[in-house]
């Protein structure tokens, strides 16, 4: 059962009942492919990444999520600012009826080798994609415009 539905500039969403919500994630690839995180919130696919911290910098969150999502430590040094997306249609819609308008962060993270990865309570499953396999998964709406940026530029 989907417990969040997310929209992108969609006038039909819910309005924000919650204040913005800071989050990062990460464009992870490996040989140029792609990792994403099958959810278990919605069961779509993902970046990996999560909410920022009060006390945290965006690339401390990213360090963090991507130790808890894959079970893999990685430098700060390693990761790669991209840009931010925050417009104000980007909406994440919760059972609980909290609705929240989100800004992303978006790191990359160039793996020089596959790494044995770990699933997390948050995912259902963890796999790296070429640019043609993403044609057939449901890809997380907020996420989508992130992934079509980036393989626009590489």
């Amino acid at each position: 059962m989907s417990i969040v539905r997310f929209y992108r500039g969609d006038p039909n969403a819910p309005k924000p009942t919650m204040g913005a919500h800071l989050g990062s994630n990460a464009i992870i690839t490996c040989k140029g492919r792609l990792l994403l995180e099958r959810r278990r919130d919605s069961d779509t696919w993902g970046l990996v990444g999560g909410g920022v911290k009060n006390w945290e910098t965006e690339s401390q969150a990213m360090v963090r999520e991507i130790r808890e999502e894959l079970g893999i430590r990685v430098a700060q040094s390693k990761l790669v600012r991209l840009r931010s997306y925050g417009e104000p249609g980007r909406i994440a819609s919760f059972i609980d009826g909290s609705i929240w308008r989100m800004v992303i962060v978006v790191f990359q993270l160039e793996l020089e080798e596959e790494p044995d990865l770990r699933i997390s309570a948050e995912s259902r499953e963890l796999r790296f994609f070429t640019k043609e396999e993403l044609k057939e998964i449901e890809i997380v709406v907020t996420h989508s415009d992130i992934i079509e940026d980036w393989f626009v530029n590489v």
